[in-house]
């Protein structure tokens, strides 16, 4: 099945993503703790990660020419996310700097076990992003512009300024923000959680609360990630189940569900049909499973094509 939008061809760069950034903390530990006890660490690393700007590193490992907007704090984690960013080929010339501000930040907590984790987050709201601080220029000289909805009513310009340049627009939503209602129907291809989808929906069902969803707001697909079951999408009244890849080696799953928004916004703008952007979807984020942190084992184009062969 394909697309119901196209995307235009003329623009000097793929994709553009404006949203949240953030530097981790990552400590891995045997096993999570119970209550009230210690537990020795294995380890202690400090890496870059973020929801959109760490799709957008996905995006351009995996050939993408990729934009980022967003803003940090005047701090050595603000420094660290640029330079990581420039150092990937991601154009970063559009970061804003706030001056008296941390950089976000969290701590993820890795139980080695079964590679999952546990995310400790923190936002200093003076890298928050208000409308008037956007450029036009700077959303539409992409193909596609990804958003997570964090600063709303900015995203909501932005997402406006991209159908305007005829832009489709993917949404990365964890949170059910304050004004989401108002930017969802500007939205084309909304990729949430299972949880968020059966809470915007009123509903445990998956397949109704995708329905309800697309009625409520109008996307032109709408689909949840379903963790190692794979990923469920509803586009044109059908239902398109994909299922998930079983990692090389599961070290760890930060930031598998950004990878997975990188290999969805890769597909789209590969003109792949929609079950192969699913699945090419999936892939990336089995792959991000192989190395710790938010980014580190996000593949290139060939490393998918491989894996995926």
């Amino acid at each position: 099945m394909t697309f119901p939008f196209n995307i235009p061809t003329d623009r000097p760069f793929d994709v553009a993503g404006f949203g949240l950034n953030a530097v981790d903390h990552l400590v891995s530990i045997p096993r999570f703790p119970h209550f009230n006890t210690k537990v020795r660490l294995t380890s202690h690393d400090q890496m870059t990660g973020g929801q959109v700007s760490s799709a957008m590193v996905g995006a351009q490992r995996l050939g993408l020419k990729a934009s980022y907007i967003g803003k940090v704090g005047y701090d050595n984690e603000g420094r660290m996310q640029i330079e990581s960013l420039t150092k990937e080929g991601v154009h970063c010339e559009h970061v804003m700097i706030a001056v008296g501000a941390k950089t976000q930040g969290a701590v993820i907590i890795i139980e080695q076990f079964s590679g999952e984790r546990t995310i400790l987050w923190y936002h200093d709201d003076k890298t928050r992003i208000a409308p008037e601080e956007l450029r036009r220029e700077w959303i539409t000289q992409a193909r596609v512009l990804h958003l997570d909805g964090f600063d709303t009513p900015a995203a909501l310009q932005a997402a406006r300024w991209a159908h305007e340049a005829d832009m489709p627009v993917t949404i990365d939503l964890d949170t059910a923000y304050p004004g989401i209602d108002e930017l969802l129907p500007h939205v084309n291809c909304l990729i949430t959680s299972q949880g968020l989808a059966n809470e915007l929906a009123g509903t445990m069902d998956e397949e109704a609360a995708l329905k309800r969803i697309h009625d409520k707001y109008g996307c032109d697909l709408v689909s949840m990630t379903q963790g190692s079951r794979g990923a469920l999408a509803y586009v044109e009244g059908q239902f398109i189940a994909s299922p998930a890849f079983r990692p090389p080696v599961i070290k760890d799953t930060t930031g598998a569900g950004d990878a997975f928004r990188a290999g969805f916004v890769y597909g789209l703008c590969k003109g792949l049909s929609i079950e192969d952007t699913m699945r090419a979807a999936n892939a990336v984020a089995a792959l991000q499973c192989r190395e710790f942190g938010a980014r580190d084992g996000l593949p290139t184009e060939a490393e998918l094509q491989d894996f995926l062969a």
